[in-house]
């Protein structure tokens, strides 16, 4: 077997374990599904692409969420500001409920889901990365590359942000909170 057998086998074994979580990540980040399946298959083209970069500091789960992170970064410095402002003002982006087949969440996940698509940016991507998917500080500051301080910090603030939105949203009755 040679060694671009091996790099496609494990880069196709990343794929099966890795892709949903990728996908429901960059998914939160863009808000628009088809934009989100582009950006996840890029990430695993430039995970095969820089594959001899991968210095297994880290996971492979870490360093694939680290390059979906960039590749997101990397799409919306691509936007021009002028399309921005207009998908904002006009609302064109999709924040109904997503279908059940395209991402499996309870009710109630789908509403967390929702607060968290509210939330400014630093603040969803520190949740969604050490609540929702596990990762430890350490990781998190690794994908983000950001400090570890910066990390708990960012996440100090933005857990009563999320509880704040959610109670602004009506799914949760202040003295519950």
């Amino acid at each position: 077997m040679t060694l671009e057998n091996t790099k496609k086998e494990e880069i196709e074994r990343w794929y099966d374990e890795h892709s949903d979580a990728l996908l429901k990540f960059i998914l939160m980040l863009v808000k628009d599904y088809q934009q989100a399946e582009d950006l996840t298959h890029e990430t695993f083209v430039k995970a095969y692409l820089s594959y001899d970069l991968f210095q297994q500091n880290s996971s492979e789960k870490t360093w694939l969420f680290r390059i979906a992170h960039n590749v997101t970064i990397d799409y919306f410095r691509k936007q021009k500001p002028t399309s921005l402002l207009k998908d904002f003002l006009l609302s064109k982006k999709d924040h109904d409920r997503l279908p059940q087949e395209m991402i499996e969440l309870k009710e109630t996940s789908l509403e967390l889901y929702q607060a968290l698509g509210k939330l400014k940016d630093s603040h969803r991507k520190v949740i969604l990365l050490r609540k929702v998917q596990g990762f430890s500080v350490k990781d998190t500051a690794t994908i983000l590359g950001w400090s570890e301080s910066k990390v708990k910090s960012a996440q100090f603030r933005a857990i009563p942000a999320l509880r704040k939105q959610l109670v602004k949203d009506g799914y949760v009755y202040e003295e519950t909170v």
